[in-house]
């Protein structure tokens, strides 16, 4: 027996032990890791995995910052956003990306801080959007609610306190909001942009932006419990107009089923804002690097961000470029050509955004000259009977003529051409104020926090009824992007558009529906720009 090493009983128990405990191993690994919960706030979009944050109590997941295409930098300044560049490792999303390029915020008129974007970061290098969700799980399949800023499509971004989206997904929406680029950087069209585009246009970046957000939703909100076949898209001023181009474009079919605009559309063309096609665009463009002092493309794109903010001319407003947008807003419903979706549009009793008003002389005169022979029709329903008089009517044409009459056409001709339902709002509750110095009224921005329920955020002597309007306007809002109607239990009875009633839901410390109040006005402005 020498040279063989015997075994004792014992030791053949620990060999076997050993043997079983070696081969056992990776099912006892296997088995922990399904039984241990992974980190719910890290979640795998296009790009990679992200990790975001909880609310205070822990009741929601919040993500912030994450990439949603390539950043608009050196050679992608104004070209289309490119795809998402991918990451290694789990990328924190706990911090809203930087703001739009933009000049420093600074509190004026009627917006304090709260409405602004936070001083800094702020960049060319802004493709960011936020996810707000009290979705535990992917099968939850929750509403999603796309927020879109305004700031006169010149400033703006989602970091302003007013657009948090904690509220609203409490409501049971998933609250998302998308960055896109402004000013030149947003919109300059140029000859060599369109010839180097592979779509024969160039500008609107802002635009394809938006479609470029909305895309990334229906390809990655299910992994937050969103349900990315029912999408509503939502914007106040700059961000209407934008919901406006985005219902109007071909561009987005099926990436969204809803839409609500508070003041802002592009029905009718007016002096400040004429419609404009590319070839005009173009023409800017080319002045615009001359004042620059380079004559390409290449040039202008070695011009530091500063540069570009700094220079004077360009365009920096949505265009008809023959791609994304072929006609004129009105035409293309006219002709029923729109996306048809269920639609909330309405505007404020203070969206007066007119200069100093001048003199009842001077009204007059200016009136006559741009209205000739309908100067008597205008006087009918905007008296000027002397200073005083003269002063509101000018504020009420300012409303009527930019968001009023606006929003009016869209849900008369959605209704005309379109199957789904338009509802009409007129949001009249005069914000509280802490000296008449700051009493703006139901100023133009006002309702957004009433609409988001995000009273808590702007510094105003809130009086009990403020939050029984902001519980009424959120829970429409909220049911519309539920099932697209904006009624449910406890609300006023919200009734659909009607050309034969003219019934708009009139939001103010009595919120009830009423007969449309600037009927006579719109009548006026119809007649109007027919005769054009």
């Amino acid at each position: 027996m020498e040279g063989r090493k015997i075994l004792r009983p014992s030791m053949k128990m620990n060999y076997f032990n050993q043997m079983k405990l070696h081969l056992l191993l990776p099912l006892f690994l296997a088995y922990f890791l399904a039984c241990t919960p992974s980190n719910p706030n890290i979640v795998s979009v296009e790009g990679g995995q992200i990790e975001g944050t909880t609310n205070q109590d822990a009741s929601l997941r919040i993500f912030k910052g994450i990439p949603f295409a390539a950043p608009p930098v050196g050679d992608l300044r104004w070209k289309a956003p490119q795809p998402v560049v991918a990451w290694e490792g789990v990328k924190k999303c706990d911090q809203f990306g930087p703001s739009p390029m933009q000049g420093k915020p600074s509190p004026f008129m009627f917006w304090s801080s709260e409405f602004l974007i936070p001083a800094e970061p702020i960049s060319e290098d802004c493709l960011y959007l936020n996810v707000w969700t009290t979705a535990k799980n992917k099968a939850e399949k929750q509403p999603v609610f796309v927020y879109i800023y305004g700031g006169g499509f010149r400033s703006g971004g989602t970091g302003c306190p007013i657009y948090d989206g904690e509220a609203m997904a409490k409501k049971g929406v998933i609250f998302v909001s998308i960055n896109y680029r402004v000013g030149t950087f947003g919109f300059l069209a140029h000859p060599e942009l369109t010839a180097e585009a592979g779509y024969d246009a160039s500008g609107n970046y802002a635009l394809l932006d938006l479609k470029k957000g909305l895309e990334w939703v229906q390809k990655n909100i299910a992994a937050f419990g969103g349900d990315p076949g029912n999408v509503t898209i939502a914007g106040q001023s700059a961000g209407a107009f934008a919901v406006n181009y985005l219902a109007a474009s071909p561009q987005t079919k099926g990436l969204f089923h809803r839409a609500i605009a508070q003041s802002g559309g592009s029905f009718y063309s007016r002096p400040g804002r004429p419609v404009m096609d590319l070839q005009v665009a173009e023409q800017q463009g080319i002045e615009f690097a001359k004042n620059l002092g380079v004559s390409s493309i290449a040039e202008l794109r070695q011009k530091s961000s500063e540069e570009i903010l700094e220079a004077q001319g360009g365009t920096s407003w949505p265009i008809i470029d023959g791609y994304f947008i072929d006609q004129s807003i009105y035409d293309i419903y006219a002709a029923g050509k729109q996306n048809d979706v269920p639609l909330i549009v309405g505007w404020n009793e203070d969206d007066k955004l007119f200069p100093r008003p001048v003199s009842a002389a001077e009204f007059q005169t200016s009136i006559e000259e741009r209205f000739g022979e309908l100067a008597g029709d205008f006087f009918q329903v905007y008296p000027n009977d002397n200073d005083e008089v003269s002063a509101h009517s000018q504020g009420e044409v300012s409303r009527d003529e930019t968001f009023g009459i606006q929003g009016y056409a869209w849900a008369k001709l959605q209704t005309k051409t379109g199957s789904a339902p338009a509802y009409i709002y007129n949001f009249n509750r005069a914000l509280p104020a802490h000296t008449p110095e700051t009493q703006f009224g139901a100023f133009h921005s006002g309702e957004i926090v009433y609409a988001y329920d995000n009273l808590h955020t702007l510094d105003r002597p809130w009086e009990p009824v403020d939050q029984e309007i902001a519980d009424i306007m959120s829970g429409y809002w909220v049911n519309f992007a539920k099932n697209g109607n904006p009624n449910g239990n406890g609300l006023p009875e919200w009734d659909a558009y009607q050309p034969d009633n003219e019934e708009v839901m009139v939001i103010d410390q009595q919120t009830e529906s009423k007969t449309l109040p600037s009927k006579d006005q719109f009548l006026f402005w119809e007649k109007y720009f027919e005769s054009r």
